[in-house]
Order: structure tokens, then C-alpha cells, then sequence
């Protein structure tokens, strides 16, 4: 009888051990995640150039081919500000085609949020982020594009 209590015992301890194992590789994965930092978009250089309302159709004929091509890539898109969103720590602008309602909207970083306060609805602009991809809205009925970590390019 006392082999396999030996046994048993050897077994605890190496799923214990395992298990140690995984929670401290979870931890370091979670820490990473939550540590990690980009590169500044003012310095990063643009994968695509593109006009709004282009990019805009572009992903109404088909988001998940769009949303491969863009998803997660630094694009500058130039176009007509339509609406200015302000919030107490953020500003987003809005770039929509009128007459489908589908719009692009861009969020700025912290360290970027005097560059938006000075834009006005109907300022023609080009604006640098990285692309979070599209999404059809069905309650909207209408296609909405998202970027994150924007600047105002000159």
C-alpha cells in the first residue's frame, strides 16, 4: 500500500507544480498586456492614404475584405469633419457620407487633445490613426469605421 500512496503523492505534487506553472505564465502574459505601449502615430509611417468617403464605400461593399485589408494598419484619411464629439477627457470627430449615414469616427490621445479643440464642422482635414476596423450597424442601418491613437496631420 505505501507505493501508491508514493504514487499518488508524486502526482499531486506535479499537477501542483503544473498548475503553478500556468499561473505564473497567465500573470506574465497579463502583465505584458497590460504594459504594453505604442509607438507614437505622429511617428509612424502611413501603410495607406485614402479619401473618407472612398474609404467610407469601400467598406459598404464588403467590411470583412475591408477590415483585412485596414484592420490594425496606420491610415491617413482626409476629409470634411461632420460632427465634433466632446466628452470630459476625450474629443472624437466624425467624417460621415451624408447619404448613406456611415461614418468614420476618430478618437486622440491625451497627449494630442489640442489639435482637435481647434476644428470646426466643415474644416477639411487629414487625420492619422490606426484603424480598429468596420462594423455594419443593423439598428442604424448604416456602416461605422473606428480609429484609434489619432493625430491631425499638417
Amino acid at each position: 500500500m505505501i507505493p501508491s500512496n508514493k504514487k499518488a503523492y508524486t502526482w499531486v505534487r506535479k499537477a501542483l507544480i503544473a498548475g503553478f506553472v500556468l499561473i505564473l505564465a497567465g500573470a506574465i502574459a497579463i502583465w505584458y498586456l497590460f504594459t504594453l505601449k505604442f509607438d507614437d502615430t505622429a511617428q509612424t509611417k502611413a501603410d495607406f492614404t485614402v479619401n473618407a468617403l472612398d474609404f467610407i464605400h469601400e467598406f459598404e461593399k464588403g467590411d470583412s475584405l475591408a477590415n483585412t485589408k485596414y484592420a490594425e494598419k496606420i491610415i491617413v484619411v482626409t476629409g470634411v469633419v461632420t460632427e465634433i464629439e466632446k466628452a470630459d477627457t476625450t474629443i472624437n470627430l466624425k467624417m460621415a457620407d451624408v447619404e448613406s449615414g456611415s461614418y468614420i469616427i476618430f478618437a486622440f490621445q491625451k497627449q494630442n487633445m489640442a489639435e482637435p479643440k481647434n476644428v470646426k464642422e466643415g474644416d477639411k482635414i487629414s487625420i492619422k490613426g490606426s484603424c480598429s476596423g468596420g462594423s455594419y450597424s443593423e439598428i442604424l442601418g448604416t456602416e461605422f469605421i473606428s480609429f484609434k491613437r489619432c493625430i491631425i496631420t499638417k
